[in-house]
């Protein structure tokens, strides 16, 4: 477990640094002169340069091993942040962020594969992956306010410094912390299942990630486009636009929601696919109620949708990671960062260019519900393993 730890500080670092931009990167790109539809593509095209970074994890990190996708992308992603730190226009901005979405793409996957296969049996592995979702939202909850005092005291030069040479830093505590090798041993499994396992809170037998229907993964992609519209609209809102500490506040208030659930450790013995729906169904509720304007106080809201959140991203994990044989963990988490990168692409460039039209919160609230209407219940069969 000494290398589930390790992993753990090293995303707690990843995910600091990430989160940290999330308030200040929407005013940076105001600074440097774009209008909030250029905004959008700037948040959105580190999500679409995910797509060719997370086709090739899938592959290579079931091929060659976690550990150095893991060492190389936190310390180019540290060199590459560094370089954003000194751009001058909107368009820099927005080639670097492309970059940095490219090396990027390789950690997620990386980690949770190597979180999946070390293992002991289906209860353990759905904890490692809650302890993933605890250490996201850890790191969540300090790095925006982090982020927007760093602004604040020092500016965006150095502040985007700062958290390159942290990226870095923890690159390098990478080679000798994490420790692979190579796990043979096949989890404890129950009888072969389907989907009526499934919301039993059955285990089932690992399977081929072909035998999922692609309208599956528009479960996560709608997750991720609501996320990017609500990443996209706080800090553009009128009560965060005065203080980018206030913006910082907001992103650390959706955080402490899902720190709320992930606290929750009961619901790890609630069905993953039933904590998957039902989360998200409760998520599509929450930004219909912020479309339509009802009279719910925003901090409130924020706090739910956090809730809702810490709920969902567990489950998507551990539900992906019980189907699947562990020789694929590196392919079926890498789908599942597609669908994450897709969705975080179009959410901030809809809601960028119809947010005069349209109210982005509906957008998220329309997208989530469509995932749900096409998930085709009936056709997740999961065969016997051979």
């Amino acid at each position: 477990m000494k290398t589930a730890v390790w992993l753990y500080l090293f995303m707690f670092v990843a995910f600091f640094d990430l989160h940290a931009q999330y308030p200040i990167l929407s005013p940076f790109a105001l600074s440097l002169g774009a209008a909030p539809s250029f905004i959008g593509l700037i948040l959105g095209v580190y999500s679409i340069t995910h797509l060719p970074g997370n086709l090739l994890a899938g592959y290579w990190v079931d091929k060659y091993g976690s550990k150095l996708f893991i060492v190389c992308s936190l310390i180019v992603a540290g060199i590459v942040l560094i370089f954003q730190s000194n751009v001058k226009d909107p368009w820099q901005l927005l080639y670097i962020r492309s970059i940095s979405g490219f090396v990027l793409a390789f950690l997620s996957p990386s980690c949770l594969a190597l979180l999946a296969k070390i293992a002991e049996d289906r209860v353990q592995q759905s904890k490692l992956m809650a302890g993933n979702g605890l250490v996201h939202t850890l790191a969540s909850v300090v790095s925006p306010a982090a982020g927007a005092i760093l602004v604040s005291k020092l500016g965006f030069t150095t502040s985007f410094t700062v958290l390159g040479w942290l990226l870095i830093i923890t690159g390098f505590l990478a080679i000798p912390g994490v420790k692979e090798r190579k796990y043979t041993k096949k989890l404890k499994l129950p009888a072969p299942g389907s989907v009526a396992d499934l919301h039993a809170g059955k285990s089932l037998e690992p399977t081929d990630s072909s035998s999922l229907p692609w309208l599956f993964f528009l479960i996560p992609l709608s997750l991720s486009c609501s996320q990017g519209i609500l990443f996209f609209e706080l800090p553009l809102m009128k009560v965060a636009r005065g203080s980018i500490l206030t913006s910082g506040i907001f992103f650390s208030l959706v955080s402490l929601g899902a720190l709320c659930t992930l606290s929750l450790l009961f619901l790890n013995r609630i069905s993953p696919f039933l904590r998957t729906i039902f989360g998200s169904l409760a998520l599509a509720f929450i930004f219909f109620t912020l479309a339509v304007q009802m009279p719910i106080p925003l901090y409130v809201s924020l706090f739910l949708i956090g809730m809702a959140k810490g709920v969902i991203y567990p489950a998507l994990a551990a539900l992906l990671a019980s189907i699947t044989s562990s020789n694929r963990y590196g392919r079926i988490f890498s789908l599942l960062s597609i669908s994450f990168s897709i969705g975080a692409f179009i959410g901030p460039v809809l809601a960028g260019n119809l947010r005069d039209q349209l109210s982005p919160y509906f957008i998220a609230f329309f997208m989530l519900m469509l995932a749900l209407a096409l998930l085709p219940l009936r056709t997740i069969h999961i065969p016997k393993a051979a």
